[in-house]
């Protein structure tokens, strides 16, 4: 009698990882429309790359406190540096300057595209032969960018194009950037290296923005500094931290279909604390976008 072969055994899926992820979710979903209201009161690279500098500088500590070495190899300097710049200081950039032309909900999901173009990278950058299910998601990504340029009207969408053109380059400078980085991946605990690639692709932006940027610190409403205090520790300390907390606990996969909850927290908290409209044109841009990522990650 033969003994049949056990099955193989599913990745187990921690309560307490999607528990992670959903604070993940939640913290970078608010901070969308978080953003767009403290660009009423700040210059858009002094708010962006000073939250980020603050930002990455807690982030050390924490990893200092957890016992965790800052000291960065020789070798993995040159690869900080590309990720610092494509995954942070052009993603903070380009989307601090395209919420200046687009409502944040659609900024939202022009950004969260980003896995559907590191998929169709994955061909000339990493030799990944292309899919049926990653030419469909392209297609469905491109679907809904013409849902999001065609939601508001012709004139509405001629006015909003450079911030939907600044959108799409940040996400695709990023998934350049997640596409490298899989080619030639960053050998450092999590948090350190997220602190310094954030302190990299953050401290030129914050420079910057010091000397061609007129700042009026003391014109910040409370609720702007509330909103500061939100994107500086929530959105770049608890919420990567949880991230992180949940890649630990969850399969890969999982993870990236959870956080297409970003956006869709993005879309709805903009409807519903700047007013945002939220009509067929943004539902059917939203659908289209996240089943496009969706596609892109089963791909």
């Amino acid at each position: 009698m033969t003994e049949s072969l056990p099955k193989p055994a599913r990745a187990r899926i921690a309560p307490a990882g999607l528990v992670f992820l959903a604070v993940t979710s939640i913290g970078w979903g608010f901070n969308w429309p978080a953003t767009k209201f403290l660009l009423s009161q700040l210059p858009p690279l002094t708010l962006r790359g000073s939250t980020g500098v603050v930002g990455a500088a807690l982030l050390a500590v924490l990893a200092l406190m957890r016992g965790q070495s800052l000291r960065v190899p020789v070798e993995m300097w040159p690869r900080l540096i590309v990720a610092g710049i494509l995954n942070v200081g052009g993603w903070m950039v380009l989307m601090g300057l395209a919420l200046l032309w687009l409502p944040a909900s659609e900024a939202a999901l022009i950004a969260y595209t980003m896995p559907v173009w590191a998929a169709a990278l994955a061909w000339p950058l990493l030799g990944e032969r292309p899919t049926l299910l990653r030419a469909v998601a392209l297609v469905m990504a491109f679907a809904g960018l013409a849902a999001i340029m065609g939601g508001n009207g012709i004139s509405t969408s001629v006015a909003e194009l450079p911030g939907i053109i600044m959108a799409l380059c940040g996400s695709i400078g990023f998934a350049v950037g997640t596409v490298l980085a899989k080619r030639w991946p960053i050998k450092l605990a999590p948090i350190p290296s997220a602190a310094w690639q954030i302190g990299i692709g953050c401290l030129p932006v914050s420079l910057v923005g010091l000397f061609i940027e007129t700042t009026h610190w003391g014109a910040i409403t409370p609720v702007g500094w509330t909103l500061l205090f939100y994107s500086t520790v929530v959105q770049f300390c608890i919420a990567y931290v949880c991230w992180f907390a949940a890649l630990s606990r969850l399969p890969a996969s999982i993870a990236a279909i959870g956080t297409m909850a970003v956006p869709v927290i993005g879309v709805l908290a903009s409807a519903w604390t700047l007013h945002e409209p939220l009509g067929p044109g943004q539902i059917a841009a939203l659908v289209l976008t996240l089943a496009a990522v969706a596609l892109a990650t089963r791909s």
